[in-house]
């Protein structure tokens, strides 16, 4: 009788296809803002491998090497990535729905494979939640932080991080709370991200401001230098 793993692995050509869906939809944001190629390549970079290396150089800085450092093959997609949308950018943006549901799948995997290996480094379960969550979302954070925007997972819209939120919780509640095994909780936690994901793409469920911009207190004055 096969025994079920104990730990959820990324296949790693799941693992590389979403590097490279995400490393695109980088490469696009830095083509439409006038980027050059270093600055096309270094966003899709960022976007693509960001969270993994929040994760682990981070969150987790006693786990081993991440292989996005250590396995030539991510980086290499993040260049095919780069070129594909600097060939191909007109005719990717009319794909942009299609890109936006390889992203969801992506999504629902790292959030529940950095939620794993959080709590096999010890962390508490809301501590693993987090990890797992800036696991899947933390390369947009960091590409709107390089790029001086406001970062988009802070602002009202179409639910993300949320959504990440829901396939690390859930993965816990798979695997510790119903006895799931590890590989079929994992299975499950990415399906129902995705479906999550999917179904606020088509119905453009969305986030709203807490309370209007102009109806906040005004921040408080800070003493002149001494």
């Amino acid at each position: 009788m096969p025994v079920t793993p104990a730990v959820f692995t990324l296949p790693v050509w799941f693992d590389l296809g979403a590097v490279f869906a995400i490393a695109l939809t980088g490469a696009l944001a830095g083509i439409g803002r006038g980027y050059d190629i270093v600055g096309v390549f270094f966003l899709a970079l960022v976007s693509s491998i960001g969270g993994g290396l929040l994760r682990d150089g981070v969150l987790l800085p006693g786990s081993e090497p991440t292989p996005l450092l250590t396995d030539a093959r991510y980086i290499g997609c993040v260049a095919v990535a780069t070129v594909a949308g600097v060939l191909f950018g007109s005719h990717l943006k009319r794909a942009g729905r299609v890109i936006a549901y390889i992203d969801a799948i992506g999504l629902g995997a790292y959030a529940t494979f950095g939620t794993q290996k959080a709590l096999q480094a010890g962390l508490a379960v809301p501590a693993a939640i987090l990890v797992g969550v800036v696991n899947a979302a933390g390369g947009s954070l960091l590409r709107d932080v390089i790029v001086r925007e406001e970062p988009l997972v802070f602002r009202p819209g179409q639910f993300y991080v949320l959504t990440a939120l829901a396939g690390a919780a859930s993965f816990v509640v798979f695997s510790r709370q119903m006895g799931v095994g590890i590989t079929p909780a994992a299975v499950l936690a990415i399906a129902l991200t995705f479906v999550f994901r999917a179904l606020a793409i088509v119905f453009n469920w969305r986030t709203t401001a807490v309370a209007p911009a102009s109806a906040l207190p005004p921040p408080p004055s800070l003493p002149p230098p001494l």
